[in-house]
């Protein structure tokens, strides 16, 4: 068998792909960042032919730099931003508009109307999910409703949906020319339109939102065989044999199979993930069901999420709007460089509140301003929003599961700024931990794809790759993150109710 798997990893801001050896050890890697773009207030798009050729790029980036071909590759990994929708012509293979990405907040209309026949929770003890623009379902919706020729061409079965692994995968393995048009039970458990329980999709939901089911793609386990790279890819041949979203996949990376284990990414948003095994979980506290990862014809696995929409992006507004810092690295020095925040608190509510909140109309705020203020108290109380954010999610968490974490795994691009780490540490009271391998999620699509070739053989051999690199111990007294965890609470209410018939 080859040495190696590869995983591609399609994300908010970038395109990766990562090759890994079976230690789980990176060899290569190549990354490719694509356009944000933004025609208007809360609207976020992504061109999807620019991230398809982002892809292919990507993937003889990480072939080139470690001398490889594609009989050195056992098999392909992918995944994905999740809740992102891409529409496309099954028959010339051009999306009929830019894929509408997890963070947009257009579809908020279609989220009232639906609601008014239910309230937001009307298809959660089905889906496990609220009726929220976060998710797939409403942005299809719009599609239809706002491209012209888009619903007559969908009724007739012109058109496809996916979140952007289908799309990935329909490509790679031939488009227009036999393209596997598949998905996994995670990212299917992200468009409102899965039973949770039978894992298949639900005609009543779909004629509730108006959507045809032949536009679906067909659910598939996580783990197994899909389809094999089309003869014209540097790939040619190597089977496709694994899919997660980004959460699923950084959670199954972090090796946090079991009922009762967690993880928390910290990227673009930060999502936290506890594992609840095969029990279907609701949450009474703000928090998501969701399909955590099925291997095969195995038990699926299920867990509740915290998610939460702007984090690492708030670092990429400091620098990209606002020109307070000229890189991301820029705002640890800046927070160094002051002793706390000042009094400031930066409540990120850029899409409104996600987890546990769930109030589409707030809207971001930064409170506690005073002469005395300046630039590092600003980077300082953005990094501290992170923690207190994830602090928020942990909570609902704990109330949830009825038992308290010990320890936090921690993992994506903004672990490597050590005073978040520690400031993290403090406001949860618990050890945060950081593995070796810090590039979970491609991980945790590599070892999907590993397990259904016998790259790998189970998950036990998997989690004896998993080694710890650094741990934060808290460090505050109790009374002080009692008294900063009060402010922040109080900072968060200031953002509520904000967007009404006359603010958008």
């Amino acid at each position: 068998m080859p040495d190696y798997i590869i995983a591609i990893d399609q994300g908010t801001t970038s395109s990766r792909a990562i090759i890994f050896d079976h230690k789980g050890n990176i060899i290569s890697s190549g990354q490719k960042e694509h356009e944000q773009i933004l025609p208007k207030a809360g609207w976020v798009e992504h061109d999807p032919v620019e991230i398809w050729r982002n892809v292919q790029e990507v993937i003889g980036l990480a072939l080139s730099r470690a001398d490889l071909t594609r009989h050195d590759i056992a098999s392909v990994g992918i995944t994905n931003q999740r809740e992102t929708a891409v529409v496309w012509d099954k028959n010339t293979g051009k999306p009929v508009y830019n894929a509408i990405v997890w963070q947009d907040t257009r579809t908020q209309e279609i989220v009232d109307r639906l609601a008014a026949d239910g309230g937001n929770d009307r298809f959660k003890p089905i889906v496990g999910l609220p009726l929220a623009t976060y998710f797939s379902g409403t942005k299809i919706a719009w599609i239809l409703d706002n491209v012209d020729g888009a619903r007559e061409k969908a009724e007739a079965g012109d058109l496809l949906f996916g979140t952007t692994d289908t799309w990935v995968l329909w490509n790679l393995t031939g488009g227009v020319d036999g393209g596997v048009h598949a998905t996994d039970v995670t990212n299917a458990s992200r468009t409102m339109f899965m039973d949770l329980e039978t894992l298949e999709w639900r005609d009543d939901i779909l004629e509730a939102f108006g959507v045809p089911r032949s536009m679906l793609p067909e659910i598939r386990s996580s783990s197994e065989v899909y389809g094999h790279a089309e003869d014209s890819s540097l790939l040619r041949e190597t089977p496709i044999a694994g899919i997660l979203g980004d959460q699923q996949a950084a959670t199954f990376g972090q090796a946090a199979f079991q009922s009762g284990e967690s993880k928390n990414t910290y990227g673009t948003g930060n999502f936290l993930i506890f594992q609840t095994g095969e029990e279907i979980v609701h949450s009474d506290n703000g928090l998501l069901t969701t399909v955590g990862y099925k291997i095969g014809d195995q038990p699926t696995r299920y867990a509740l999420e915290g998610s939460i929409a702007v984090t690492g992006s708030l670092i990429q507004w400091l620098r990209d709007q606002l020109g307070i810092i000229g890189s991301a690295p820029e705002v640890e020095d800046l927070a160094k460089q002051v002793e706390d925040n000042g009094g400031v608190y930066i409540v990120p509510a850029f899409s409104g509140l996600f987890a546990p909140y769930w109030r589409p109309e707030a809207r971001g705020a930064v409170v506690g301003l005073t002469r005395y203020s300046n630039k590092s108290h600003i980077s300082r109380a953005a990094l501290e929003s992170v923690a207190y954010q994830t602090r928020d999610v942990l909570d609902a968490v704990n109330a949830d599961a009825g038992v308290d974490l010990s320890e936090l795994k921690v993992d994506g691009g903004m672990i490597v700024n050590d005073t978040l780490m520690q400031f993290q540490a403090d406001v949860l009271g618990v050890p945060v931990v950081r593995p070796v391998v810090a590039e979970t999620t491609a991980l945790g699509a590599a070892y999907a794809a590993g397990l259904a070739v016998g790259f790998w053989n189970d998950l036990d051999e998997l989690s004896s790759n998993w080694q710890e690199d650094r741990r934060w111990e808290p460090s505050m007294d109790a009374q002080e993150r009692d008294r900063q965890l009060r402010l922040w609470r109080k900072a968060v209410t200031k953002s509520m109710d904000w967007v009404d018939d006359d603010v958008q």
